[in-house]
């Protein structure tokens, strides 16, 4: 072919990327590439001319009458050119001869995948193609091509951005972690010092008890004894209403221990839920736990929501008490937002309440048997801790971002609750955490813990 037939190709096209700063998220749209379409029917040679022009050209996209067929890289034709007889052979033949030897697997991908993963598909190829450029579909039937070596070092950049943000994230939680067993020991010492003036009412509650019966039958004696006809006494035991007092007497301590006991509980829950986990864990009650989580919300729920136990026998399960507490609260606190929030839509809309059921949560527990891999004993015993609702259930886009934020991969920019609660139980407790949900039908979370033999 000519050199005028030679300067028909269109000469290739850098194409700038994204101004913005890279980050985690970028797809390969963002980066530099390069448009070189080239005919089949062209002669190498031709190319040749392209690509001693631009030197840093990777390849060219291959169409044959405007169709893509593939992509011919410089590596492949320096390749075959510096073969024996290489120049002879295809130098001017067209790219049709060439390429049908010179044909290997492509990495084809779209525009919009992530830059990170377009890496990690790049390094799985052979190594013999390893150093290909990538090519790239910006549009149906356009395609660029992406030079590896500027994948690598954009890739290396994020890469470094990420060992930076996982830093700063293990730095913060640290310090949260920190904060967090500060705030724990202050809200145990405070517990421990309201605790001692309780235990002395509830100690002493009993010999007032005992001191104002006593007292009372000391009075009914006095009063047989001494003439009825008395009216100073006839007149004090008026004015003091004295069979009142006797009979309220009983009651008000009766109340006093009441009210003395429910805050001692309340105390010692705090006391649980503050609870410091050591290095190791250890035999914990689930029951008295889940107890004094319940005591503790009692006051959000305002006797709106009903709490239904169905405890089975449960064994001391090892595990760190104070993670498994916050584990718990934060599935109580998702369960009781949904209540409370359906409560208040069921309020503004009093024409939707005719089939509305009493506001619940269920808590049960029990023993399972169930196998968490296939290499597993169908036997392995499992301890099952399920807290469910009858709210209004979440969608199957919802459950999904909440699946997803459990995954390390998925890099959310704040960790939720729901995804601490995960890690707390697979990873600290080897368990699992389950999401079961229906719109209109509630929500259950299940907590598995390997029971230990």
């Amino acid at each position: 072919m000519s050199q005028d037939s030679s300067s028909q190709i269109s000469p290739p096209v850098l194409s700038q990327g994204s101004d913005r700063d890279l980050g985690l998220d970028s797809t390969l749209e963002e980066l530099s590439m390069y448009d070189f379409q080239v005919e089949i029917s062209c002669t190498a040679m031709e190319v040749a001319r392209i690509f001693e022009k631009y030197p840093l050209l990777p390849g060219a996209i291959l169409r044959e009458q405007g169709k893509y067929i593939g992509m011919i890289s410089r590596r492949r034709l320096l390749e075959f050119w510096i073969r024996p007889y290489g120049k002879e052979l295809f130098f001017h033949e067209p790219l049709s001869m060439l390429y049908s030897y010179a044909k290997t697997s492509i990495l084809q991908l779209p525009q919009t995948t992530p830059i990170l993963t377009a890496m990690q598909l790049t390094l799985r190829r052979s190594p013999e193609l390893v150093a290909e450029p990538v090519v790239v579909e910006t549009a149906p039937d356009s395609y660029k091509l992406l030079d590896i070596s500027e994948l690598n070092l954009v890739s290396w950049q994020i890469r470094g951005i990420e060992t930076q943000v996982r830093y700063e994230r293990s730095q913060t939680q640290m310090i949260q972690n920190d904060k967090m067993a500060s705030l724990g020991r202050l809200v145990d010492g405070v517990a421990h010092e309201i605790l001692d003036p309780v235990s002395f009412i509830w100690g002493n509650l009993t010999y007032v008890s005992n001191y104002s019966q006593d007292l009372l039958k000391l009075i009914a004696a006095y009063d047989q004894e001494c003439s009825p006809n008395s009216n100073y006494i006839t007149y004090l035991k008026e004015e003091i209403e004295f069979d009142f007092l006797a009979e309220d007497l009983s009651k008000s301590l009766a109340s006093i221990r009441t009210g003395a006991e429910r805050l001692k509980k309340l105390v010692t829950s705090l006391q649980n839920f503050c609870h410091i986990d050591e290095v190791y864990p250890k035999p914990g009650d689930l029951h008295a736990c889940l107890d004094s989580i319940v005591l503790l919300i009692n006051s959000r729920i305002q006797g709106e929501i009903e709490i239904i136990k169905n405890y089975g026998h449960l064994p001391p399960v090892y595990c760190f008490m104070g993670q498994l507490s916050q584990v718990l609260m934060n599935l109580f606190t998702e369960s009781i937002d949904n209540l409370l929030n359906e409560i208040v839509r069921n309020q503004l809309q009093p024409d939707n309440n005719s089939n509305q059921h009493k506001p619940r949560i269920e808590i049960t527990t029990k023993i399972i048997s169930q196998a968490a891999t296939k290499s597993e004993a169908p036997d392995s015993r499992w301890v099952s801790i399920c807290i469910a609702d009858n709210g209004p259930g979440m969608s199957s886009q919802l459950q999904k971002q909440i699946i997803e934020s459990f995954s390390m991969e998925k890099r959310a920019d704040k960790a939720t609750s729901l995804a601490v609660s995960y890690r707390i139980i697979t990873a600290k407790h080897g368990g699992k955490l389950n999401l079961r949900s229906q719109l209109g039908k509630g929500t259950e979370f299940e907590i598995l813990l390997p029971l230990l033999s």
